[in-house]
C-alpha cells in the first residue's frame, strides 16, 4: 500500500496513477480504424499496414483478433486497439482460464505487435437491442482480460477497456450538466469504477454526423463540421464545435459516475461521404481534416490536452449495415484516395 497525505492508495490505484501520469497528452494522437465487413478490399492485410505507413498513421483500431492482421503489423510500430468482439464476452466471463487463453493467442503470441487498449466489447448497452444480450458480461470478461494481462506482465504497457457510444448520455446539454441515463447507470458505474481503479481509459465512439442527422433544426452543421464560430453554452462557455461538446458532456457523466480521474480516449469519429444530403465526399473532407487538427487543442472542460482519436475508418465496407455506414472511408475500399488529407 502507498500513503499519500492521509490517504492510502492500494497498488492498483497507484499503478494507474503512473500510468496516465506516463501518457503524453501535448501532441495530436490520431489513429484509423480498420474493418474488413466489405467487399473489393485489399486481399492481404499486409497491403492495409502499407497503407497506414505511406500515409503516417501510427495507430489502429481492429474489431476482432483476426490473425492475418496481426501478423501484418508485427515490427510495423503501429499501436493498436485490440477488440474482443461481443460474442466472446460470454465464454471469457465465465472462465479466467479462456481469458487467459485468449490473451496467449491473440496478444502473447504476437510480441512484436504494440498492444495499446484491449477493447473488451463494442457499443454494449442495456438501451440497444442488438447488444443488450451482453450487458451482464462486459465487466467480468473485463476483470479476466485484465487479470491475463497483469499475469503476461504487460499491465504497465495494455490497458483494458470496454467501448461505448453516446446513446447512453441522458443529458449533454449544456456539457457540463452532462450524465449517463438513468437506466444505464447500473450496467455503467461499476465499470468506471474498475477504469479509475485500472487507470485505463474509458473508449467513446462520438459522431456529431448522427446528432445533426437526429436534430437538424437545433444544431447548424458548421457547427458539427469545425467549420463555424462556435456557440455560447449556458454557463458562458464558448463551445467552438459539437465534438468538443459531446465529449465534454461525456466527461461530465462519467466524473459523476465515480470516475474524476478517467480520461477518454474517442475510438471511432468520422463522417460519411455519400447516403444522405450532408453525407459528401467534401463534407468528410472537412470533418475528418478538421478532427486532426482540433485534437490537438483539448476540450474546455480538458484544455490543453490532446485528444486521442481514431477515425472511423480506413476503407470503404460496403458490407456494413445500415447503409450509411458503408461510406465512411478515407480511403475507397481498393485503397484509392477520396480525398487529400494529411496525418503529419
Amino acid at each position: 500500500m502507498a500513503v499519500t497525505g492521509n490517504r492510502i492508495i492500494s497498488p492498483m490505484v497507484l499503478l494507474g496513477l503512473l500510468i496516465m501520469a506516463s501518457m503524453d497528452f501535448s501532441v495530436a494522437q490520431i489513429g484509423v480504424c480498420y474493418g474488413r465487413n466489405g467487399n473489393g478490399l485489399p486481399s492481404n492485410p499486409s497491403q492495409v499496414v502499407a497503407l497506414y505507413n505511406q500515409n503516417n498513421i501510427r495507430r489502429m483500431r481492429i474489431y476482432d483478433p483476426h490473425q492475418p492482421t496481426l501478423q501484418a503489423l508485427s515490427g510495423s510500430n503501429i499501436e493498436l486497439i485490440l477488440g474482443v468482439p461481443n460474442a466472446d464476452l460470454q465464454s471469457i466471463a465465465s472462465s479466467q482460464a479462456n481469458a487467459n487463453t485468449w490473451v496467449q493467442n491473440n496478444v502473447r503470441n504476437h510480441p512484436n505487435v504494440r498492444f495499446r487498449y484491449i477493447a473488451v466489447g463494442n457499443e454494449v448497452s442495456p438501451i440497444r437491442q442488438d447488444t443488450s444480450q451482453y450487458v451482464n458480461f462486459v465487466l467480468p470478461a473485463l476483470q479476466n482480460i485484465n487479470n491475463a494481462i497483469s499475469a503476461a506482465g504487460l499491465g504497465t504497457r495494455i490497458r483494458v477497456s470496454t467501448s461505448i457510444d453516446t446513446g447512453v448520455l441522458g443529458t449533454s446539454y449544456p456539457p457540463a450538466d452532462g450524465a449517463f441515463r438513468s437506466d444505464v447507470n447500473g450496467f455503467l458505474n461499476p465499470i468506471i469504477r474498475f477504469l479509475a481503479n485500472s487507470g485505463a481509459p474509458l473508449l467513446v465512439n462520438i459522431y456529431p454526423y448522427f446528432s445533426y442527422i437526429d436534430n437538424p433544426r437545433d444544431i447548424n452543421l458548421q457547427y458539427a463540421l469545425f467549420t463555424s464560430d462556435g456557440i455560447v453554452v449556458p454557463g458562458g462557455v464558448r463551445y467552438q464545435n459539437l465534438f468538443y461538446a459531446i465529449l465534454d458532456a461525456m466527461y461530465a457523466a462519467v466524473e459523476r459516475s465515480g470516475g474524476p480521474n478517467v480520461e477518454i480516449v474517442v475510438s471511432e469519429s468520422g463522417w460519411p461521404s455519400a447516403g444522405s444530403s450532408v453525407a459528401t465526399v467534401e463534407n468528410s473532407r472537412l470533418y475528418n481534416t478538421n478532427l486532426i487538427r482540433r485534437a490537438r487543442d483539448g476540450t474546455p472542460r480538458r484544455p490543453g490536452r490532446a485528444i486521442e482519436t481514431y477515425i472511423f475508418s480506413m476503407l470503404d465496407e460496403d458490407q456494413r449495415n445500415p447503409e450509411i455506414e458503408r461510406n465512411f472511408g478515407i480511403f475507397r475500399s481498393n485503397g484509392q484516395n477520396k480525398y487529400p488529407i494529411s496525418f503529419n
